[in-house]
């Protein structure tokens, strides 16, 4: 006679198979209407939870995975960015008595799937995810109560979430260049769906604009992802439009430096004819040339605050994604006021 499987179970019932082993335990994690679903579709087909290899699953790593998504046309292997982070998620991470498990992943392979279902670790960080649609779809088709990824916080997405309030970000840079005298601003990103990131970003650029009483101008905004190369081609494109500016707002520090470059190629000078305003404020930024004014993103609290979220998701405990708030930094690279 067939035994049946738990991921038949999840398949009678259209969930994940660690939403069956959930329901099954009569985690609080799982919807009550799904967890009843589950158990009535376990019972109809006899199904038996294999108790012993259940406690081995259940059992306490202390260890959580942090998953860092490597991107193509990146200019290093790794985000510069994410190596503060890093850090700062390791520091807390071990100030809780948890160890981390590192692995760089490429959104090719299933990878949430694969570490969700090997019990490696307890939980998951994820730094970087490619294109946000696309990893939308994956985390819907997920129990991803252990899942934390860095990225948008966007009412009403499946997942949790921290990240940056990058919309108050983009309004504080351009706000900046605003009441330096500039009037003329060139803002450098992908404003994408699949970027929402960089499209907070923008939003805030907008609204600092309009608050000014001026309009944002699609002919001063060039697409770039978060790469110096890609910077580089972004302001060769404004340039070749013909139009007038006197500031670029990067949405990136990589993209600003890059930017600066190509800038510096053509003959203007940086703070001197271009002002220039990055976001990260990766390591790097302050040893540019010039010292880069950028947005910086706390990696520190950062860190804490996702090492508890994530804690407070394996302990089964209700938490909601949150918003980190950024700060401006303000070197060389704009002048003076």
């Amino acid at each position: 006679m067939h035994k049946v499987t738990s991921l038949e179970i999840a398949e009678l019932a259209g969930v994940s198979q660690s939403t069956v082993s959930r329901a099954l335990r009569k985690s609080p994690l799982v919807n009550p209407e799904t967890r009843r679903r589950i158990q009535r579709i376990a019972r109809e087909h006899n199904y038996k939870v294999d108790r012993s290899a259940s406690n081995l699953r259940s059992q306490h790593s202390r260890t959580i995975a942090m998953l860092v998504h490597e991107e193509s046309g990146m200019d290093s292997d790794i985000n510069p960015f994410f190596v503060s982070m890093l850090a700062s998620i390791t520091r807390a991470a071990a100030a809780r008595n948890y160890d981390v498990l590192l692995s760089f992943q490429q959104l090719s392979k299933n990878w949430i799937a694969d570490y969700e279902n090997s019990n490696k670790a307890e939980g998951i960080v994820l730094l970087g995810y490619g294109g946000y649609t696309d990893y939308i779809r994956k985390i819907e088709l997920l129990d991803n109560a252990h899942v934390l990824t860095w990225g948008p916080v966007i009412d009403g997405q499946p997942g949790h979430f921290v990240g940056c309030d990058n919309r108050r970000g983009g309004y504080m840079a351009t706000r900046y260049l605003l009441k330096l005298g500039h009037t003329r601003i060139a803002f450098l990103g992908d404003i994408s769906d699949d970027c929402p990131e960089f499209q907070g970003r923008y939003s805030g650029y907008c609204n600092a604009l309009s608050r000014f009483g001026l309009r944002a101008d699609p002919a001063l905004q060039a697409s770039s992802h978060s790469s110096t190369h890609s910077g580089h081609l972004a302001v060769r494109e404004l340039l070749s439009r013909k139009e007038d500016f006197s500031a670029v707002f990067c949405s990136s520090d990589l993209t600003a430096l890059g930017a600066i470059h190509a800038l510096q190629e053509n003959g203007l000078k940086v703070p001197g004819d271009i002002s220039v305003v990055g976001f990260d404020d990766i390591p790097s930024a302050t040893h540019m040339s010039p010292a880069l004014t950028t947005v910086r993103q706390n990696t520190a609290k950062a860190g804490e605050v996702m090492v508890d979220i994530l804690l407070r998701l394996i302990r089964g405990e209700y938490v909601q994604s949150q918003l980190i708030e950024p700060e401006l930094l303000v070197r060389e690279s704009c002048g003076s006021d």
